[in-house]
């Protein structure tokens, strides 16, 4: 399993032909407010499961104590890097406290075999085996938004390495999504006709696992064996360029302060696409807690200091509403 542990920043299978999920969700895409209902969740970490193409997928709810139900509210589906899980993540990153602050219900899934499908020929035992990640995904919003009074026009979905590769397949797969952002990830597998949507991503330069110029990373092992692992996609640059097409958006706009570079283009309707690079970072989320025997064993530097992924990200997703 060390293929995987890498993948997990330390700490989809296409919709076709990979199952079904029950229920469905695309009756309920439209960004149309819900009414106010009593909640059927407590506040606090409580744990869920639903049944998605015959199999038992499991996720974790956050629902901040204090956090109005008398209207709707955002939620953030946060999805942990490959070798994590759903709790993992959740006492990782931070976006407890940030909902807290901020005011946002947070969902924290776990991969089957703490992967998640995102192409042919990635990640782990799931990709050979029809998993559908992105039917789980869709139905466990469907699920959440019945027993909260979730706003769809602020649904949205963040992930880490392996996490963030299904966050781009979501964008390419559903409409549900108001914005997507991804840390040490990158989009695998065909994604033909992606709507338009607002994209933050955050890359460190030197990250051996994903890396930022579209090499193969150290764990690539070409989709072959019990545990495939392929990544490629191409430079993090070019594939941003792509979703700024996409959106057709206006030329960006970079600036640059000590190792952080942001890179936005403003789009219509109010999107944008925002590239954030972190000279020299590896494949960690920034701003998140070191884990010195993890890094030791891995050989991970510890996590940049240098940007704080988890409030650039929400201060993204909280300015970009879906629209239409």
């Amino acid at each position: 399993m060390s293929v995987l542990v890498v993948l997990i920043g330390c700490d989809a299978a296409r919709s076709q032909g990979r199952g079904t999920a029950t229920p469905t969700a695309s009756a309920r895409s439209a960004a149309v407010a819900p009414k106010p209902k009593s909640p059927a969740v407590a506040a606090g970490s409580s744990e869920h499961s639903i049944t998605v193409g015959g199999k038992k997928r499991t996720f974790r709810l956050y629902r901040p104590a204090k956090l109005s139900m008398s209207k709707p509210v955002p939620l953030v589906v946060m999805l942990h890097g490959a070798f994590g899980d759903g709790r993992q993540a959740e006492m990782a990153y931070g976006w407890n406290a940030m909902a807290d602050r901020q005011g946002f219900v947070v969902a924290y899934p776990d991969g089957l075999l703490r992967t998640w499908v995102v192409s042919d020929d990635c990640c782990g035992p799931g990709a050979h085996d029809g998993v559908n990640d992105v039917a789980f995904i869709d139905a466990m919003v469907t699920t959440v938004s019945d027993a909260l009074p979730v706003d769809p026009a602020r649904i949205y979905a963040t992930g880490m390495s392996n996490g963030g590769m299904l966050a781009y397949r979501l964008a390419c797969e559903t409409t549900r999504f108001a914005a997507i952002g991804v840390v040490a990830g990158k989009l695998l597998g065909q994604c033909p006709s992606p709507r338009p949507i607002s994209v933050i991503h955050v890359h460190g330069t030197g990250d051996d696992v994903v890396p930022y110029d579209g090499r193969p990373g150290k764990m690539n092992n070409g989709g072959e064996g019990l545990i495939p692992v392929k990544i490629d996609g191409g430079p993090v640059p070019d594939q941003i360029d792509r979703w700024r097409k996409i959106a057709r958006c206006a030329a960006a706009q970079t600036r640059t302060t000590g190792e952080v570079t942001t890179s936005t283009a403003h789009c219509p309707d109010g999107r944008d696409v925002e590239l954030i690079t972190v000279a020299g970072a590896g494949h960690q989320w920034p701003g998140g807690a070191s884990q010195p025997a993890v890094e030791r064993l891995l050989g991970l530097p510890p996590p940049s200091k240098a940007v704080d992924a988890t409030d650039s990200i929400w201060r993204f997703f909280s300015a970009h509403p879906r629209k239409g």
